[in-house]
This record gives C-alpha cells, structure tokens and sequence, in this order.
C-alpha cells in the first residue's frame, strides 16, 4: 500500500507497519510502500517503536511522506 492510501485510511494517528520497499537518496531512506499491521494509540507509540524490530515502524500520518534518516556509526579507535 502506498503511503498517501495509510494517510487517506489513518488521518493524523500513529500507525504500526512493515515496510515493503523503499529507496535511498544521499543519508535518507524514503519508504514507498508499506503493508499495515494497524493503528496505534498515542499513549502506546513511543513503546511500540522501542519495541519493533527488522522492517516494522510506527509512523503518524500527518507526515507527507516516510523519511527515515541513515545514520552511520564512527568507530573510533584508542591507541593504548
């Protein structure tokens, strides 16, 4: 499912999905389709992001669009 069809379905609440493919542009990764598992309370979001793992975020649908932001880690090293 396309992202504006959850937004058109959900208006303006969290939303629990998987994500089924997405791009990416320079540091961000831009989801384009999804498959919904549900809605999400307001109370509950923080705690079910913590809790999701591989491909499943929750997301609010007042978002245009899903922009996930790729962090690279820096390992560092000490000399002893």
């Amino acid at each position: 499912m396309k992202w504006a069809e959850v937004r058109n379905l959900y208006p303006n609440q969290f939303v629990k999905f998987e994500i089924l493919h997405s791009m990416v542009e320079k540091d961000k990764e831009i989801v384009d389709e999804v498959a919904v598992i549900g809605p999400v309370a307001d109370e509950n979001a923080t705690k079910e992001l913590l809790n999701s793992k591989n491909n499943v975020l929750i997301y609010h649908t007042s978002k245009e669009n899903v922009v996930l932001e790729i962090r690279t880690r820096s390992v560092l090293r000490r000399s002893h």
